[in-house]
């Protein structure tokens, strides 16, 4: 029992440390500002024309209610109109402000009136849920006006500028020293399932400055991008750019690979490599299809299947009287790249607001009590609990003394 108690105590302890930060703030504030004052008294004091602190002026005292911060009701007809009410006919003021402190409200005494509240946090959650949705808005407008976008595939083994590849989508759309950044592809490879099917595919990039000295490198892949100034780099894609084979023993050569349209939504590449006379009119050869990296498909001048290869196998295949070796399949990185300043406001914004929203369901109290000849007056009301505050309510009142009659008259 001890430890789940000390459990408890230890997780509302942050949300306790950050009320008594607010509640001690606020309590600044109404020292340094005069409360209950008529408007007239706040334009004097907090001028446009001399702000105190370079920009606080009377605007925000009666914009944000610094003029209330504790709210007293001065009359026992305003304490009767709130949802709980109750009189106390022998009590004193000070002997309701010991019982709602020792309940942990915060309490406040002006002559005869009294003030207090509990759970800060759930009041002003709102106004957080509001800065948060501010956030959210502001980080989206950013975004939307300010950042850059663009998509490249690029072969194994070439490089580009960062800069080339850019395009701004937006009024607010400045470029940055890293777009100098030049980016080498040092390795494009991909991973497979059992059936063969293409699981994963993956980059290794180096980034490169104007220097040519390398600064970053990294292997990127599907669902983990490459940071780096400001710039995001994701693998979203990929494609075969060229075989290279030897010919009766002659070569390298590398033979463009060509994107084929078939029926699905899986890859197919495709290539040629001419037999006999290549500037004949029906010029005929050997064609190459492959659907990944792992294999390569070989059809003969008349189209009949002719092999099956993979890359790097160094296993031959004659075909129409030339011995074809397939030494690699090149593949292609599809990159795309982009800048988003807006998103660290997002990112606040749903964080605060997740926050936020979790602390507005907490309950805010407020009690005011007045006191009148012998009797005290007291009222509150409690944005949550509507059931449960006149029970607690009823259960610290009970607790108050009754004042004897020779005190009274002594």
């Amino acid at each position: 029992m001890l430890r789940r108690k000390t459990l408890q105590i230890l997780s509302n302890l942050p949300l306790a440390i950050g009320e008594m930060f607010t509640v001690a703030s606020l309590m600044a504030l109404g020292t340094f500002i005069d409360q209950g004052e008529a408007p007239e008294f706040y334009f004097q004091k907090y001028p446009e024309d001399h702000p105190v602190f370079g920009f606080f002026t009377w605007r925000w005292v009666l914009a944000l209610g610094f003029d209330h911060i504790w709210s007293f009701l001065h009359s026992a007809e305003a304490i009767r109109k709130q949802e709980f009410s109750e009189s106390l006919p022998r009590a004193s003021i000070q002997d309701v402000g010991t019982i709602l402190m020792g309940a942990g409200y915060e309490v406040f005494l002006k002559g005869p009136s009294l003030y207090a509240f509990k759970g800060l946090a759930g009041r002003l959650a709102p106004v957080g849920v509001h800065i948060a949705m501010i956030l959210i808005m502001a980080g989206g407008t950013l975004s939307a006006t300010g950042s850059f976008r663009g998509s490249v595939t690029v072969p194994q083994g070439l490089n580009f500028v960062v800069g080339d590849v850019l395009a701004p989508n937006g009024f607010l759309s400045s470029p940055t020293e890293a777009f100098n950044t030049e980016i080498h592809v040092n390795r494009f490879y991909m991973d497979y399932y059992e059936s063969g099917e293409v699981s994963q595919f993956h980059t290794d990039l180096s980034l490169l400055d104007m220097d040519g000295k390398e600064v970053m490198r990294k292997t990127i892949s599907v669902n983990d991008p490459l940071r780096y100034g400001g710039i995001t780099i994701y693998q979203t894609d990929w494609s075969i750019s060229a075989l290279q084979i030897l010919k009766d023993n002659e070569g390298p050569y590398n033979l463009a690979m060509a994107p084929l349209q078939i029926n699905g939504d899986k890859k197919l590449f495709g290539t040629f490599l001419p037999v006999g006379d290549i500037n004949s009119p029906d010029v005929k050869g050997i064609s190459m299809l492959a659907r990944d990296l792992q294999s390569i498909v070989l059809y003969d001048k008349e189209g009949k299947f002719a092999g099956v290869r993979r890359p790097n196998s160094k296993l031959p295949i004659n075909i129409d009287g030339s011995e074809i070796v397939i030494v690699d399949a090149i593949g292609s990185s599809g990159l795309d790249l982009k800048t988003d300043p807006g998103v660290p406001l997002v990112y606040a914004g749903f964080g605060a607001l997740m926050i936020t929203t979790c602390i507005s369901y907490l309950s805010h109290s407020q009690i005011w009590a007045l006191q009148d000849g012998t009797t005290v007056i007291v009222g509150g009301k409690s944005n949550r609990g509507k059931m449960e505050f006149p029970e607690e309510m009823n259960l610290l009142l009970e607790k108050v003394p009754e004042i004897v009659e020779s005190t009274l008259s002594g």
